[in-house]
This record gives C-alpha cells, structure tokens and sequence, in this order.
C-alpha cells in the first residue's frame, strides 16, 4: 500500500503505543499537548530531535484520533482507539497477558480469544498508519511488546522499507514464552523485520531459541531464517537503551535543582541517611520486597527516623487493571504499618507519594539522595538507575541495584542485590550507607563514566547501524 498522494512522508518513522506528548488543560482552561514523562520518550527525545521524522502512536483518549499535527520537530500520527480497544488490546492483551509472560509469571497471566482479536486489529492500524507515512525506503523503528505483530503487517504494505523492533522488556525463555496460545503468530510478526534489538543479550538469545523450538526455524549466529521463499535472515541483537547523559546533568547542575535539592532535605527534617525508591507502580519493581527489607532495619534497630527515612515514588499505572489495583492497596497497607508501628510525631519512617513528577523535581530527589533504591524483581533495563548516577556529578551518592534488570548488566559496580533474598537486601542496603564515602566516590565514578560512555545518541546510532547492516552485522559500531 503506497502513502496517500497528499499526506507528508518522512525517512523516519516510530511506531509505539503512545504518542510522546500528553494532552492537558492549562489554568486558563485551554488545551494543549505537552511532552511525556517515561523512558521511552525521554531516549527517543534526543533521536527524533537529531533527525526529523514521524511518530505514530494512540494520543490517550479513547475515540477518534486529532488530526496528525506537528510537535517540536516531530510529525505526530495518531491512531484512534476506541474504548474496547483500550480494554481488550490494552488493560487485557498487552499488560495481563504479555506482561506477566514476559516478567517470570511474577502475577499469572490471562489467555482471552477476544483479547488476542483486538490485539491483532489494532496492530494492523497502526501498520497502516506507518504504511501511509513511511517514504520509499524508510527507515521503520517499531517499539515494544504492545507491537509485535506491527514488522510483519508492516512489510506486508511496504516491502520497500527497512524495518526495525525494540524490545523495552524483558523477552522470556522459551520455557515461559511457550505458554502464549498465540506464540507462533508473535514470533513470526516479529520477523516481519530486518532487525531485532532486545536490551540484553539473553533476550535475543531466547527470542533465537523461541523461533527454534516453536516455530522450527533454521538459526546461526543470531540470525533466524524466514520460512517464506524469500531467503530473508533477521538478525537479533543487544542493544541497552540508555539516556540523555548531557541533558540530563546538564539540568542537575542548575542552581534551582540545588536549591530544590536542599529544601527536600529539610522538608524531610535533614536526615543523615536519605533512602530513595522511584517506581511505576508495578509488581515487577520489588517495592513490596523493598518496603519488607527496611521495615526490618527499623525493627532491628539499624536506621530509624529522624536520622535515616525512606522516600518512595509511585507513579501511577495501569490502575483499571486488578493486579495493580491489588498491588497498590498493599503497599499502602504496608506503608501505614510501617509508619504506625515505627514512626515518630514529625517523622514518617515512608514518605510515599502516589505521583508523576517533572523531570526537575526528579532531579533534585536524586541529588537529594544518600541511598537509590532500585530493586526490581524482573525490569528490561530501568533508566532510573541510569538517571540517579547522571544527576550525581558531585559522585555523592550510592546506587543499590538489583541483579534482575537490564541496567546491572551494564552497572555492575553498584551495591547489587537478589530483592528476594529479605536478608541479604538488609545487608546491601546497610553496605551502601555505610561504606566510606572515599569508596562510594570511586564506584559512582566507574558507574557515570559507563552511562556517559554508552548514552542515548549512541544507543541510536547503534541500533540504526544495525538495522541498516542486517541480516550482517555493522562493520564497526558506533
């Protein structure tokens, strides 16, 4: 299907379930769209700003999609859903069904037909969308699991583009993945590409072993054979997604985010030991673990306001669907047996806050923070750990990390942890307030010096040379 004659076409195009901006009334009462907060956007900002292109995603409203519009820089498409689509591609399909698969069955998954159907419609609109808007030859950078069978319709439409997919998530072992009734329709969507990245090497590694064993692919050194008389290979590859290192230190070092800095410190009473958590609130984020680990250090007497309290963020997330109905009802139950049974007039053992902040205020909390808190059960990378060590130029600070993200990987020099061992978080926690500050200097050091090293541009760079050298790889990497 070529691009309608009259509508713009760009060498660039994103598809992902969201649009990066947010529409939003203002005090006057006029509406306008306005930038996204979340991961995704903040790594795609600086490429799309680098390099103009087209955006295709749902703009947030159930119903018919704004006409396409522009948005510094960056041409948006939006894509309707209607309020079905939002319940059965959405809340059902996409977070309890795929995300649970995808995250070690921490929560059971659900298997709907009906679900499954509506994932499949609304793939095929939004590949129609990028089919309308891609020029000839287009680079196509498909994000994420709510779009795994988009490569496949895409290059139905388009076999003139070159198509690239990123997983933000985990991808599982087979052993989990299998248990999807739908797994062969999902694998060979995702060969629709020319080239899949994943953020670690064992993701491609399992997606390469899914297509073996459950759909009998031929496979060799990262590569799948498409079964459909066109010799096609796909590659899959690791490429951890990271962030905008000078942007970001750049707005920490304002004098405003010192300032806001220090006010949160004695908001909080001035704390010798400040201990931060940020978090969508999702079960796969450990907090429950997290909130166990330091009710227990306050028991026993190791840290204790006012000397020592906990921040913990919680943005909200996907709250119509139960598990994280659930999940929020717990922790806020836990966070008021924390502060009823070891708390002082004056001074909350938790400071929890059930909100999404700007991007200045969440710089400050990190210059804020003696302790960073990220202690995910399962997280494809977690950008928060990347974003803590940017904001720590003055290489105060220490990162406790959890084993099962993406980001250890990367940052294996931080107070790392097994979140479900209760004991052994204790004794990392402690680790991290208490070695001496000349160690925790050296070590956020090593770890702003490898996000630095490995941010977000080159990320792009890294994955945009992949696509264009697959099924081989790039002669050099950026």
């Amino acid at each position: 299907m070529p691009s309608s004659p009259n509508r713009k076409t760009f060498d660039l195009v994103v598809a992902a379930n969201r649009l990066p901006v947010d529409q939003v009334i203002t005090e006057s009462g006029e509406t306008e769209w306005r930038r996204s907060p979340g991961g995704l956007v903040t790594a795609m900002d600086s490429v799309m700003r680098d390099q103009p292109g087209a955006w295709v995603g749902w703009a947030g409203e159930a119903g018919e999609a704004p006409a396409p519009f522009d948005q510094d820089g960056t041409h948006l498409v939006p894509v309707a859903l209607t309020a079905e689509d939002v319940r059965l591609y959405y809340e059902g399909f996409s977070n309890d069904t795929l995300w649970p698969i995808y995250h070690d069955v921490i929560v059971p998954a659900s298997f709907h037909r009906e679900w499954w159907a509506a994932y499949q419609r609304v793939n095929e609109r939004f590949a129609e969308a990028v089919a309308d808007v891609a020029a000839p030859g287009a680079r196509i950078w498909v994000q994420d699991y709510q779009l795994q069978l988009a490569p496949a319709l895409i290059r139905a439409l388009r076999p003139d583009v070159r198509i690239g997919w990123f997983n933000h998530i985990p991808f599982p072992p087979v052993e989990l993945f299998a248990q999807l009734p739908w797994r062969g329709q999902l694998l060979r969507g995702l060969l629709g590409a020319d080239f899949l990245g994943f953020q670690r090497q064992a993701d491609a590694q399992n997606f390469v072993r899914a297509c073996r064993q459950l759909i009998h692919a031929e496979t060799k050194a990262g590569t799948v054979a498409v079964d459909d008389g066109s010799g096609r290979r796909v590659r899959a590859g690791a490429i951890p997604i990271s962030i905008d290192f000078n942007g970001l230190e750049e707005l920490a070092r304002q004098p405003s985010v010192a300032e806001r800095a220090a006010e949160i410190r004695e908001q909080l009473g001035n704390p010798k030991v400040l201990m931060l958590g940020v978090d969508r609130l999702d079960y796969t984020k450990g907090i429950r673990h997290r909130l166990k680990a330091y009710q227990e250090l306050l028991a026993d007497g190791h840290v204790g306001p006012p000397e020592a309290t906990l921040v913990q963020v919680a943005t909200p997330s996907r709250e119509r669907v139960a598990a994280y109905q659930h999940l929020r009802a717990d922790v806020e139950q836990t966070v008021g047996r924390i502060n009823g049974d070891l708390g002082l007039i004056g001074s909350p053992a938790v400071h929890y806050l059930h909100h999404a902040y700007p991007r200045e205020e969440m710089a400050a909390l990190f210059r804020a923070a003696d302790v960073m808190l990220v202690t995910p059960l399962r997280d494809g990378m977690n950008l928060v750990a990347k974003e803590y060590v940017t904001c720590r130029f003055d290489l105060g600070g220490a990162l406790v990390l959890s084993e099962f993200t993406g980001a250890w990987h990367e940052l294996h020099q931080a107070f790392s942890c097994n979140p479900h061992d209760i004991e052994g978080l204790k004794q990392t926690i402690l680790r991290a307030i208490n070695t001496p500050p000349r160690e925790k200097q050296r070590i956020m050091r090593a770890l702003r010096k490898r996000v630095a090293d490995h941010d977000v541009q080159r990320w792009a760079a890294r994955f945009l040379a992949a696509l264009d050298a697959a099924p081989d790889r790039p002669e050099q990497a950026p």
